[in-house]
């Protein structure tokens, strides 16, 4: 038999009946504030839960596609400026109970930006809102979003770490404290202004100066602060640990050798 008989005798329906969905995990800043964007349904299954913005994979789309598809229904962006949104695939999530309609298979993705406009709420949802991570356990979560989110949150603060992906938080021009306060609002850890000034600037292709400064200075005067822009670094080389893996390395180069 060759491949076109093969495909011409071929029955799906020999084969359970599983559907592909995508999730997105959106985080942007508002207000200082690490924010996730949030549906709350309202249909079965789940109705009046809350829940990541997603759906079914259309037939004629690709899983990034889907993604931005969802994004764009939820947040009313489009073009250029979802275009800029950095978007990537978190993980999957596949446990035959996840979903009591059928076997659904979703495959979950990370999204962020600055600046993301106010929500609207989809055909199939009675709300959106940008909720502060912090106020998550105030809200019923369907399926198995809980689980996706806690992930979603450890890729953003881990990859902070080692790749340049802060910038994206932020608008084209930038000033180092703004970086900074990305880096505090993510993490959930104040940092030394002057300590995280001088590691930025050490790691190559991070960041690079416009050569030019704010308009004015701080709210308590002083001089104006110096404008960056985002570099052409993939990775973060010496990379920017968060202050508890910081000390732990710290321990580790301390402690004497076994040799």
């Amino acid at each position: 038999m060759n491949e076109q008989e093969f495909l011409a005798a071929y029955d799906p329906r020999a084969y359970p009946s599983v559907a592909v969905t995508v999730d997105v995990v959106a985080l942007t800043i508002r207000d200082g504030a690490l924010h996730l964007l949030l549906i709350r349904r309202g249909e079965a299954p789940f109705a009046g839960h809350w829940a990541l913005p997603g759906g079914f994979v259309r037939p004629d789309e690709d899983l990034t596609a889907g993604a931005r598809r969802e994004l764009a229904e939820e947040t009313g962006l489009g073009g250029e400026a979802l275009r800029r949104v950095h978007l990537e695939q978190l993980g999957s999530y596949g446990a035959p109970d996840r979903d009591p309609r059928m076997r659904v298979v979703s495959i979950a993705h990370l999204a962020f930006a600055p600046d993301l406009p106010d929500p609207a709420a989809g055909s199939d949802a009675a709300d959106a809102v940008w909720l502060p991570v912090t106020a998550l356990t105030s809200r019923q979560l369907a399926f198995d979003h809980g689980r996706i989110i806690d992930d979603a949150l450890e890729r953003a603060r881990s990859k902070l770490e080692y790749a340049p992906l802060a910038t994206r938080f932020l608008a084209a021009e930038f000033t180092i404290s703004e970086l900074r306060a990305v880096y505090e609002t993510v993490w959930g850890h104040p940092l030394h202004a002057g300590n995280f000034h001088r590691k930025v600037l050490s790691v190559p292709g991070f960041v690079e100066s416009t050569g030019a400064s704010t308009e004015r200075g701080g709210a308590r005067g002083g001089p104006r602060a110096r404008l960056y822009r985002a570099g052409d670094a993939r990775l973060l080389h010496p990379a920017l640990l968060r202050p508890a893996r910081e000390e732990t390395a710290r321990r580790r180069r301390r402690r004497p050798s076994a040799w």
